[in-house]
C-alpha cells in the first residue's frame, strides 16, 4: 500500500490564506497535464481551465468586488446543493459554519465581519494564481462528474508540489462577470474558481480542518455470504 499517496489525499484541505510568493508556470503546466489523465467517458474531456495571474487576476478581483458592491443579485450557473438537503447534511452544514467562523473569531451574527470575509473571498485570499474551471453550457450531471475527476487531480497534484488550493463555488455565482473579464462566450458555464499558491501556515484559518464523517456512516459493504473475508 502506498501510504505516501494516501497522505497526500488526507492532507488536502481548503486553504484560505496565501503568501505573495509566485508559482512557476512550469509547475502549473505539470500539474494540469497530469490531471488530464482523469477518467473521461469516450475520452471527451469536456473540462476547460483559464489560468489567471498578474494584472489579469487583479482586474478579475476588482470586477468581482464591484459586482458585489453594486447591490445587484447575481445567480450561479447551476445549483450545487439539493433544497432541502435533509439530515444529516443540514446538521453537518450548520456545524461546519459554526466551526469555520469560530476559527476566525467571527460571530455568526456579525454581518460586518462576514462581509469583510466575503471581500477576501472575492480577492482569492491573496493567492497569486486563480484557475477558472468551465464547461459547455449544455453540461449534464455526467459532465460535472468528469470535471470533478479532473479538479480533484489538480488539487492533489498541487499538494504533491507543495502548494495549496481552495475551490470556490461562491465566486462562481458571478459567472456573468467572470465570462466578461476573461472573454468567455455565453456558451460557457462557470463551475468554480480555484485559488492556488504557497500556503501561509501562520494564518489561523489554515489550521481549520472540518471533521469528516466516519467510514461506517457513508459506506455499505455487500458481499456473498459464502465469500472469504478480505484480510489484505
Amino acid at each position: 500500500m502506498n501510504d505516501a499517496f494516501l497522505s497526500i489525499i488526507t492532507s488536502r484541505h481548503c486553504k484560505r490564506a496565501f503568501l505573495a510568493r509566485p508559482v512557476p508556470r512550469r509547475t502549473l503546466e505539470r500539474v494540469l497535464t497530469a490531471a488530464a489523465h482523469a477518467p473521461s467517458p469516450r475520452n471527451t474531456q469536456f473540462w476547460q481551465v483559464a489560468v489567471v495571474t498578474g494584472e489579469a487576476r487583479a482586474e478579475l478581483s476588482r470586477r468581482l468586488c464591484a459586482a458585489a458592491d453594486s447591490g445587484r443579485r447575481y445567480e450561479p450557473d447551476y445549483g450545487n446543493r439539493p433544497d432541502p438537503m435533509g439530515e444529516p447534511y443540514e446538521r453537518r452544514s450548520f456545524a461546519w459554519g459554526e466551526a469555520f467562523y469560530g476559527a476566525m473569531g467571527v460571530d455568526r451574527g456579525d454581518e460586518r465581519a462576514r462581509r469583510a470575509f466575503e471581500r477576501r473571498n472575492l480577492c482569492f485570499y491573496d493567492a497569486p494564481v486563480v484557475m477558472v474551471c468551465h464547461l459547455p453550457r449544455n453540461a449534464v450531471a455526467g459532465t460535472f462528474l468528469e470535471m470533478g475527476f479532473f479538479l480533484q487531480n489538480v488539487m492533489l497534484g498541487l499538494v504533491a508540489c507543495g502548494l495549496g488550493s481552495c475551490p470556490q463555488y461562491s465566486v462562481a455565482r458571478y459567472g456573468e462577470v467572470i465570462r466578461a473579464a476573461l472573454g468567455l462566450g455565453p456558451e460557457r458555464l462557470v463551475v468554480c474558481t480555484l485559488c492556488v499558491g504557497h500556503v501561509d501556515e501562520t494564518a489561523p484559518i489554515n489550521a481549520f480542518r472540518p471533521e469528516r464523517a466516519p467510514l461506517g456512516e457513508y459506506t455499505q459493504w455487500h458481499a456473498h455470504p459464502n465469500s472469504a473475508p478480505d484480510s489484505a
